[in-house]
């Protein structure tokens, strides 16, 4: 699933920091990702306190954010609230969320908090090695058990029961019919190609429209709108 976010620098170490309240994954997820070329883990914290006051210092390019951080106050989701701050004050800042529950609610909660990826910790080392130069390219990723979920979901599948605050109609209002046109569509999952062949509009068209979309919604990436088309759809089905 492509994304927007600039590539890390050709010839620079991926920068790395690590959250996870326990030792022994904090410390395994290190030495893995130390062993591999190209790769350098700059910090790491075991709580959402430690998370936040390290990482705009270190200024890593990857942030692998364990969700649930044990008595945090953000609760079994602390890790994708971290995210979500991080995000807000380091826009350039990529985070891949690490996880041991399958869990559908805090997958998109991720992905609405704008993470790039989300990962089961069941992964082996090498499937997480790639992840984090996945996303350090700019490239959006989810683990591939849960990616027919996702898809199916912003297709109009099961409906959300808490929907996030960027559906708000006041939000919505800001885009024109023919944005709103285009929104519907990225929630079908149409393609730029697909898109300006259904609308009589030339790629580099629907590729600006979809940047100004992205603006007046307040989100940084693709599948974030698409979400909120697919939200939209369902509740006026």
């Amino acid at each position: 699933m492509s994304d927007t976010s600039a590539p890390s620098t050709a010839g620079e170490p991926i920068r790395v920091f690590i959250l996870d309240d326990h030792e022994v994954v904090r410390r395994g997820v290190r030495d893995l990702l130390e062993a591999e070329e190209g790769i350098v883990v700059v910090g790491e914290a075991s709580d959402a306190r430690q998370a936040l006051a390290r990482v705009p210092a270190t200024r890593p390019q990857v942030a692998v954010l364990d969700v649930r951080l044990g008595d945090d106050a953000g609760g079994d989701h602390a890790g994708i609230e971290v995210c979500r701050e991080l995000r807000a004050r380091m826009p350039e800042l990529v985070c891949l969320m690490l996880t041991s529950f399958d869990d559908d609610e805090a997958l998109f909660d991720a992905i609405m908090a704008g993470a790039s990826g989300y990962v089961l910790k069941q992964i082996n080392g090498a499937d997480l090695v790639s992840a984090v130069r996945t996303v350090a390219s700019g490239t959006s990723m989810l683990d591939p058990r849960t990616t027919a979920r996702v898809m199916a979901r912003l297709r109009g599948g099961p409906a959300d029961p808490q929907p996030a605050e960027p559906e708000q109609p006041s939000v919505l209002d800001r885009l024109s019919p023919r944005e709103r046109e285009i929104l519907e569509l990225i929630g079908e999952g149409l393609t730029n190609r697909e898109i300006a062949e259904r609308l009589y509009l030339a790629e580099k068209t629907v590729k600006n429209r979809i940047s100004a979309i992205l603006s007046k919604l307040g989100v940084g990436r693709r599948i974030q709108a698409a979400m909120i088309a697919g939200r939209l759809r369902e509740r006026s089905s």
